[in-house]
């Protein structure tokens, strides 16, 4: 039995390879806050001791393994076709990672932003070994994210005086755009300060009314995680013209009041 020309078996084994590699994002999300080695020997002792698997990594990573291989299936005529399947399926365990580590701790590691700028300037040569003007739009995404999250901070601390955004969500967005481009980091960008408004005001409601709480903050990097693998899945362009489309219609109804 096949699904978009990949055997079923294919995805059998897909899955259980996310299974491992969710097991072991779980790891690193408990070893990396800590500034921990996660290439280690208690990893396998952990494991003896009864650490209970975190089935929310594994499960995610699973089923998000299953949708990168249906979505681009498998290309054996041309082994580089398979790009984008390998570094969708490289980038999502540190997806994962960013949103968990800044929802709790408030921040986007550097060794984290590192691994994902490292293995994306691998892949940024591979893709120049067979199409140099996608390899130098990959490098145009990582200086349009990176500037575009350094002149909102800017302009954060000369409007408010405060933070507006965090360098780890700087050098996240660099990193991200070597895997989208310029057109690609655009998307998740507008995409991402969509979703956080619209989350941000029911938090901080949940938060005052009910929580009696006012604790303003708000983690960007869990938003910029949902934002990226959204543009994983939609089409090219989708998102930006769906958000431009409704702002038209916004403006519209603004209008005729």
């Amino acid at each position: 039995m096949y699904f978009n020309d990949v055997f079923i078996l294919i995805y059998v084994l897909i899955a259980i390879i996310g299974l491992i590699i969710g097991k072991f994002t779980a790891w690193c999300n408990m070893r990396i806050p800590e500034n921990k080695k996660i290439f280690s020997k208690d990893f396998f002792k952990a494991n003896r001791e009864g650490l209970e698997a975190n089935y929310i990594f594994m499960t995610a990573t699973a089923v998000i393994y299953v949708a990168l291989l249906y979505k681009f299936g498998i290309q054996t005529q041309d082994i580089f076709k398979n790009l984008d399947l390998l570094k969708f399926l490289i980038l999502t365990p540190m997806l994962l990672l960013t949103f968990s580590i800044d929802l709790k701790h408030r921040i986007i590691p550097n060794r984290l932003n590192l691994s994902i700028l490292e293995f994306g300037l691998v892949l940024t040569f591979i893709y120049g070994i067979t199409n140099v003007n996608m390899a130098k739009d990959y490098i145009l995404g990582m200086a349009t994210g990176a500037g575009i999250f350094i002149v909102i901070t800017i302009l954060g601390w000369i409007i408010s005086g405060k933070e507006a955004m965090g360098m780890g969500d700087v050098k996240f967005m660099g990193a991200i755009g070597l895997y989208f481009g310029v057109s690609g980091i655009f998307e998740i960008s507008v995409l991402s300060f969509f979703v956080a408004a619209i989350c941000s005001i029911i938090i901080l409601t949940i938060r005052i009314l009910i929580l009696k709480r006012r604790d303003e903050y708000i983690a960007f990097g869990p938003f910029l995680a949902i934002s990226t693998f959204v543009c994983i899945f939609m089409p090219q362009s989708f998102v930006l013209n769906t958000f431009l489309a409704f702002c038209k219609t916004l403006g519209d109804k603004i209008l005729i009041f």
